[in-house]
């Protein structure tokens, strides 16, 4: 590689890395005070950087809440294709698919969670379609074609029913248990919500049922 193209090289990987490091921040502001209520200041503060720097990678602060909503999306990615190519049945990567969803119910995993989830009530309430949806919506279609991988798999295998629409049913129960386990996850956060039975019992019991469902009898 020329000096040219090794400094252009490095240049776009140092504009990659501030980008990526701009979003880091924007999260954590976002998870302290919400989309609404942080300032694109806020965010040049957290980074130490100045707000010019912000505004010059993330002209509007709607760009930079949709590049949060996406890198949170990409970091389940790696993890779901990891389910969909283990081996074993499409029974056995629902179960591990069911127990991501009860790992991910502890503190740490919260501020990613509840991101999506206001992130999802954020853009339904915008009058217009919010700019680069369709980048998000693409992040999101990765993970559909993960889980149609795994739908694929139990059509071959014979390990869940035959007598029902798989593709519907197992999007469904993941589309369900996953937004259940979220929303246990933030009125884990809400001492007065909590009720007798811990969040992590009540996705098992739900797992089970699920399970149950969709084993051949």
């Amino acid at each position: 590689m020329n000096p040219q193209d090794r400094w252009k090289q490095e240049r776009m990987e140092g504009k990659m890395k501030r980008r990526n490091s701009i979003i880091l921040a924007a999260e954590k502001v976002f998870a302290k005070k919400g989309f609404d209520n942080t300032t694109m200041q806020e965010i040049a503060d957290e980074e130490n950087i100045g707000i010019a720097t912000v505004f010059r990678y993330f002209p509007k602060k709607e760009k930079l809440i949709v590049a949060v909503a996406i890198n949170i999306v990409e970091k389940y990615i790696p993890i779901f294709q990891s389910i969909a190519d283990m081996n074993g049945s499409c029974l056995d990567k629902m179960e591990r698919m069911f127990d991501f969803f009860i790992s991910e119910i502890n503190e740490e995993k919260l501020e990613n969670m509840q991101l999506l989830e206001v992130f999802k009530s954020y853009a339904s309430l915008q009058t217009e379609p919010l700019e680069d949806i369709e980048a998000y919506n693409r992040s999101q279609n990765k993970i559909s074609v993960i889980l149609a991988s795994i739908i694929e798999d139990g059509k071959q295998d014979g390990s869940i029913r035959s007598d029902i629409d798989i593709k519907k049913v197992l999007t469904t129960i993941t589309n369900s248990f996953g937004l259940f386990s979220r929303k246990l996850l933030l009125y884990e956060r809400i001492p007065m919500l909590k009720g007798d039975l811990e969040a992590e019992e009540q996705l098992k019991i739900l797992k089970n049922i699920f399970i149950d469902y969709l084993q051949p009898s």
